[in-house]
């Protein structure tokens, strides 16, 4: 059987360790093509080249294209300095000359309604796409979204990141699922998943390192995988339950900048993930990542 889902993924991989988490849970998806991978916010350049070099941990040749690393909203950059510090002479690998942007553009023109883009970072890329395009909004199959926090007073890191290219995304006619930390905080990653994913062979002993250098810069022996839940919404929609449709507005500027409300309205075009069977996708995610290792798939072109 065929893969089921043509995906891209928009990733700032490389800070928190769920990025690399979550490309790892799709190269374990025999259901999932992986079109390609385009990097956001920061050095996008150094993220790439990481995505680029996990693809060849689980004996894959990826697409991976360099984003826009700066945000729109003008904010600083959060970038904690581990990057990529694990993995020797990144600099190697070489990745695709075409930028994100064009590249997730052309993808979707080409294959109107059949792209599930998911983005697990800053929406910068994807504003912009939205702007080089007009058609783009109707030719994405869905947008599936880590980020905001819709049972919070503070803002989520992704929308404050880039609350201006947020706001761009969602005032946009993109049919959207957006999962907020309300949701992905009912599950945890903890030294039993560890285990079993630094077992799998050179991929899980990367990621192993990774997640360990993570839960130590947070002097923590856990860490919540926001990203792969997010993948999951889409490869494992039985796990979820999703809001009727309705609007998501995005505060701009200031302390509350990236503060996201969901706004229940029966011709809005946005879902939000409403609850979790917690269990179910936290031994999702580890099986799928242990998969990644020792599946026999086809390289992307």
């Amino acid at each position: 059987m065929g893969a089921q889902h043509r995906i891209i993924l928009d990733t700032d991989i490389g800070s928190d360790v769920d990025d690399a988490l979550a490309l790892s849970l799709i190269l374990g998806s025999p259901e999932a093509e992986l079109l390609g991978v385009t990097t956001v916010y920061g050095d996008t350049l150094l993220r790439a080249r990481l995505a680029k070099r996990f693809g060849k941990l689980a004996g894959r040749e990826l697409a991976v294209h360099q984003g826009i690393g700066s945000p729109r909203s003008g904010r600083e950059v959060w970038w904690p300095g581990h990057e990529g510090s694990l993995h020797d002479v990144l600099e190697s690998e070489n990745i695709q000359a075409e930028g994100a942007v064009e590249f997730l553009v052309r993808q979707v023109s080409e294959h109107p309604g059949e792209i599930d883009v998911i983005a697990i970072g800053p929406l910068t890329n994807i504003a912009a796409a939205l702007q080089a395009d007009p058609g783009f909004e109707r030719t994405v199959r869905r947008l599936w979204i880590m980020g905001g926090a819709f049972s919070a007073s503070e803002p989520e890191h992704n929308f404050r990141s880039d609350d201006q290219a947020a706001s761009v995304v969602f005032a946009s006619k993109l049919d959207i699922v957006v999962t907020g930390l309300e949701v992905t905080r009912k599950v945890e990653m903890r030294r039993e998943q560890l285990e079993l994913i630094a077992a799998a062979g050179p991929l899980g002993a990367a990621l192993d390192a990774d997640i360990r250098q993570w839960w130590a810069y947070w002097n923590e022996e856990w860490n919540v995988p926001h990203d792969p839940i997010t993948v999951l919404t889409l490869l494992r929609p039985e796990l979820f339950d999703l809001s009727p449709r309705g609007t998501v507005t995005i505060a701009l500027g200031g302390e509350t900048a990236g503060l996201s409300t969901f706004i229940p309205d029966a011709g809005g075009n946005v879902r939000r993930v409403e609850t979790i069977d917690a269990e179910a996708v936290a031994t999702e995610i580890t099986s799928r990542i242990v998969k990644a290792s020792t599946l026999e798939l086809h390289q992307i072109d």
